[in-house]
């Protein structure tokens, strides 16, 4: 699980809508944030994952065709999952500029029990035991620079009825993406991080979340659009 994108955002819960859910905001030009429901997702996977290629996979991947190959298959079985959240910028033309999904952090995901086990068992509880773990983040190059990353994220954790929001990054200090997240109040929980049967170092960052709105919890359970967000 990585978010990195040199500028991101998310908002999870298990609301369980089957429409998409368009803020109206408007971040940069005719770039406007949308929450799409999993099944829209799925229907347009393979621009989702081009804009994943394009922005990391092409940069920091040996072989990027096959990882994307990859990246679809684990992609597809999310979107199976009700409890997706999903938050896209599209142009207006419909092109997918960015994008950023999470979902709720579970005992048996891999890596949620991977960072668990590697946390003290209190730091665990508190930081993973009521989370939404941002699962991907990623804007496409040519977007990148415009606050799209920073809207996707704020969009994917508001009004997010958990704890904490989670995320593993890069270990690039310094970075766009880090110095995005560090704005955003995500701090590290591990550093120099390596996953099982992988050298790359990440970092594994966290933030608390605010409680959920009574407005934001009434449009979960409504399922209508959401108004434009100040940004």
């Amino acid at each position: 699980m990585t978010a990195t994108v040199p500028d991101p955002a998310f908002n999870p819960t298990g609301d369980h809508t089957t429409g998409d859910h368009p803020t109206g905001n408007h971040p940069t030009g005719n770039v406007v944030i949308e929450r799409w429901s999993p099944a829209r997702m799925r229907a347009r996977l393979s621009e989702i994952i081009g804009v994943y290629k394009a922005a990391f996979l092409d940069v920091h991947e040996s072989d990027p065709r096959r990882a994307a190959i990859e990246r679809t298959m684990h992609a597809r079985r999310h979107t199976e999952r009700r409890d997706l959240r999903v938050v896209v910028a599209l142009t207006s033309a419909n092109r997918v500029a960015g994008f950023g999904y999470a979902l709720p952090g579970q005992d048996g995901q891999w890596w949620h029990d991977v960072v668990r086990g590697a946390l003290a068992p209190e730091d665990g509880e508190f930081w993973l035991g009521s989370c939404l773990e941002i699962v991907e983040l990623h804007v496409r190059p040519e977007f990148q620079g415009r606050g799209i990353g920073r809207a996707v994220i704020r969009e994917l954790v508001r009004d997010a009825p958990f704890r904490t929001a989670a995320l593993s990054a890069l270990e690039i200090p310094g970075s766009r993406a880090r110095r995005l997240y560090a704005s955003e109040g995500f701090q590290p929980l591990l550093s120099h991080f390596q996953f099982p049967g992988s050298t790359i170092e990440y970092a594994v960052l966290a933030r608390r979340l605010p409680p959920p709105s009574s407005a934001g919890r009434s449009r979960s359970r409504a399922g209508s659009r959401w108004p434009a967000s100040a940004r």
